[in-house]
């Protein structure tokens, strides 16, 4: 029968056991035997030898000496026996316990990141389609960062929606839809109609909107490969009020597709193709590997693709 010291000591300073370690000490303890220990933990014997040996350099102690009885615990390793039986306790609880994440009842605070485009297209369907899945739940739209990696690695942001080619590389991504350009200018602009042809885009004057997500850049090396130039009047950081200044004006925007359709919805503006092949531009939501498996994470994740995708 084992002792139970009256006291324990902790493992030194530094000392790195994972959960293995941890069963394969338990193991040899209750059972007196590496290879029974083995039999139980469904492990190799040598597994076990390699995994004891690990254990012996990191306490500095035999832990386990042979005798006519078996494996005999040594006195440092009757100290470690309690608390590494409960750490072992501990990690199994933590590893058998499935988390659960309820909308209906979670007051959880969220963090996405969109740029201007998303705000216009997307955040008005999220707001109701929150509201009454997750009446308790606060969603806080911030806007896009220089720094945007760290801040989706650090989880000061849970999710990032828009085109953001910088989060291509080393991040978890949906692709969530793709989209084409429109041409938009007031509903009675006094020169274009019902069509824009490559004449009259290059004879009048644009707004240019460069704030991130509107595929400009795209844009940009397609009027420059096919050699087409616009004179650009205006040029605009944000998309608010952009409705109503081409309403008022006679300007011409080129926008992605749903933020065109959108912009004619809410205002005096209409719709026009394009007079040449425009690029595609992808709209996804990017997520850090830290949050991949969150309940909460995936619950958002499923709800922003739900709006995108329906």
């Amino acid at each position: 029968m084992r002792r139970t010291p009256a006291t324990t000591t902790p493992a030194p300073p530094g000392t790195n056991l994972d959960m293995k370690l941890l069963a394969v000490f338990d193991g040899v303890y209750s059972s007196g035997s590496v290879s029974r220990a083995a039999e139980q933990l469904g492990m190799a014997q040598t597994s076990v030898s390699l995994a004891l040996a690990r254990l012996r350099r990191q306490f500095k102690d035999p832990l386990f000496v042979r005798t006519a009885r078996g494996m005999e615990p040594t006195p440092r390793a009757e100290q470690l026996h309690r608390p590494l039986q409960q750490a072992l306790e501990l990690l199994r609880t933590a590893t058998e316990q499935s988390v659960v994440f309820d909308p209906a009842s979670s007051t959880r605070h969220f963090r996405i990141s969109m740029t201007d485009v998303s705000h216009l297209d997307f955040l008005p369907g999220l707001v109701h389609r929150a509201e009454s899945l997750a009446p308790g739940v606060l969603i806080e739209v911030l806007r896009i960062a220089p720094d945007m990696a760290a801040r989706l690695a650090a989880g000061e942001s849970d999710l990032v929606v828009g085109h953001m080619p910088e989060l291509e590389s080393g991040f978890y991504q949906q692709k969530l839809m793709e989209q084409g350009f429109a041409c938009v200018v007031a509903r009675e602009h006094p020169r274009i109609r019902q069509r824009l042809t490559p004449a009259m885009f290059q004879r009048e004057r644009h707004v240019v909107v460069t704030t991130p997500g509107t595929g400009n850049e795209l844009l940009e090396r397609q009027l420059r490969r096919l050699r087409i130039e616009r004179r650009v009047a205006l040029s605009l950081q944000t998309l608010p009020g952009l409705g109503n200044l081409l309403a008022q004006t006679e300007l011409v925007a080129t926008l992605p597709q749903r933020v065109a359709q959108t912009l004619a919805r809410i205002a005096a503006v209409k719709l026009l193709t394009p007079p040449f092949d425009t690029p595609t531009i992808a709209i996804k939501q990017h997520w850090h590997e830290r949050f991949h498996h969150d309940p909460g994470n995936r619950w958002l994740r499923g709800l922003v693709a739900e709006l995108y995708l329906e």
